[in-house]
Order: C-alpha cells, then sequence, then structure tokens
C-alpha cells in the first residue's frame, strides 16, 4: 500500500510537470505570434512613412469611365521584385456607339426613354496577364506612387438584341420588337412609345470572339501600405474577328480603341 502510494505520488509529480511545461509551451507560443505581429505592424508603419510599396500580393476593383462607355474591373497582383509585379486582370465594361441618342416617346421627359435605331447592346469582358512596374515609390506616406501597366489577352464580345416597344399600325396594339428586316420600318420609325425592358434579349446572347492591348499610369496616394487608393489613366484597343453592329445606318467595327479613367480600391498583403 505505501510502495502503490508512493507510486501514485510520483505519478502525479510527473504529469504536473509535464502539464506545466505543455502550458509553458502554448504561453511561449502565444507571446512569439504577438511579437511577431507587432514586428510586422512596426514594419508595415515604417515602411508607410518611407513611402515603400512591399507587399505579397494585391487584390483591387476599379469603376471606370470610358471615352465610349464604363465597366470595371478586378486585378490580382503577385509581386516579383520591389519594382514588378505581375497582374491578373478581368474587365467587363459596355462599349456605345458615339452616336447613340436616348429619346422619349413626344419628347415627353417623363416617358419611357430609349436609344433610336439601337441595334445590339455591347458588352466585352477582356481577360489578360502583364506587369506593373513602379516608376517612382512615394517618397512617404503623404505622398503618390506612380507606375506603369500593361497587359494583353483574350476578349468576348457579348451582343444582346435591343427591344423597342412600337405601336402596330396593323391593328394599333403595342408590340415589343428588335430589329429585323421585316419590322426594320417599325424599328425605325415613329411609332416607338420605349424601350423594350433591360431583361430582354439575354437569351440572345451572341459572342464575338477577339484580342485585346492595354497600357496606363496608375497614381497610388493610399496613406496605408496595406490598402490600395489610387486613379488609373489608360489607352486599350480590342479587335475582333467579325464587325459588330450597334447602331442601325452607321459603319459597323471590329476595332474598338479608346481611352479611360478609372478609381482604384483595394488591399495588399
Amino acid at each position: 500500500m505505501k510502495k502503490l502510494s508512493i507510486i501514485l505520488v510520483l505519478i502525479s509529480i510527473v504529469g504536473g510537470s509535464f502539464a506545466q511545461d505543455s502550458t509553458d509551451k502554448k504561453s511561449s507560443k502565444k507571446e512569439d505570434k504577438k511579437e511577431a505581429r507587432r514586428q510586422k505592424i512596426n514594419t508595415l508603419i515604417r515602411q508607410a512613412e518611407e513611402g515603400v510599396l512591399i507587399y505579397r500580393k494585391q487584390s483591387i476593383f476599379g469603376i471606370q469611365g470610358r471615352t465610349n462607355g464604363y465597366g470595371g474591373f478586378y486585378e490580382l497582383g503577385i509581386m516579383k521584385t520591389n519594382r514588378k509585379t505581375n497582374i491578373y486582370r478581368l474587365d467587363i465594361t459596355e462599349i456605345k456607339h458615339q452616336k447613340e441618342e436616348k429619346l422619349t416617346s413626344g419628347g415627353n421627359i417623363f416617358g419611357n426613354p430609349f436609344f433610336y435605331g439601337k441595334i445590339n447592346n455591347f458588352y466585352q469582358a477582356t481577360l489578360g496577364f502583364g506587369q506593373q512596374h513602379i516608376l517612382g515609390q512615394k517618397g512617404n506616406k503623404n505622398g503618390v506612387a506612380l507606375s506603369v501597366i500593361y497587359n494583353g489577352g483574350l476578349a468576348l464580345g457579348l451582343l444582346k438584341p435591343y427591344y423597342v416597344e412600337v405601336i402596330d399600325p396593323s391593328n394599333n396594339e403595342a408590340k415589343v420588337i428588335k430589329y429585323s428586316q421585316a419590322d426594320s420600318s417599325l424599328f425605325l420609325g415613329s411609332s416607338i412609345i420605349g424601350g423594350g425592358g433591360f431583361g430582354k434579349g439575354w437569351s440572345e446572347l451572341s459572342v464575338k470572339p477577339g484580342a485585346f492591348v492595354k497600357t496606363a499610369l496608375r497614381f497610388d496616394y493610399g496613406r496605408f501600405n496595406e490598402v490600395v487608393s489610387g486613379i488609373e489613366i489608360g489607352l486599350s484597343a480590342e479587335f475582333y474577328g467579325s464587325k459588330i453592329k450597334i447602331l442601325a445606318n452607321q459603319k459597323d467595327r471590329n476595332l474598338f480603341f479608346q481611352g479611360y479613367i478609372s478609381i482604384l480600391f483595394g488591399r495588399r498583403k
């Protein structure tokens, strides 16, 4: 009995020692993580004060206005050196014809608006690869970093038939039509009473494959290294294998060249 008691006491002491050691290790790991986090924050603060953009990757969203439309994009950047980043970018935009004109039936400002003679809405998605080169660092956290961007890749044009609502003179009833040879007189006539609605035509999309190239200057004025805030000003061109019909009685094109300006926001890690 006495020996059993001694063994139990020894087991209790050894177990307590292991438990204490395990607790100490966990506590030490927590302290190490806290210290690593403090060092990371201090490093980011110092880099921000020095105006140096150093990161592992960045995720950027942008809203852009174009000389022939509007759109948005998402960009993933993987930093390779202090001045070079590989970028993967998806843009989704709508291209409008320069002669598009929004009207309302009878000139009534409260009427249902429509685009006279518009045959198709032309949307495009571009998926490309490129690089961002930093030309000049910020100098300090209140400065502006200047970069040059270039990328290129695949372009997919999406044509959605445009519908208008008209009064059919044969029965004096309203109907919604798209452009066709049979209905061209109604589609381009004076009996239009409004647009056919944004939801019409999505089941009739046609795809036009092509390619694109893009270049731009990017101005990053974010105060903190982990936050992306900036403006991008650039030029882009898209070429498609067949002509794109947007507006009736106008020349169809397969090459689109435009300027754009984008507002950027995102995060860095």
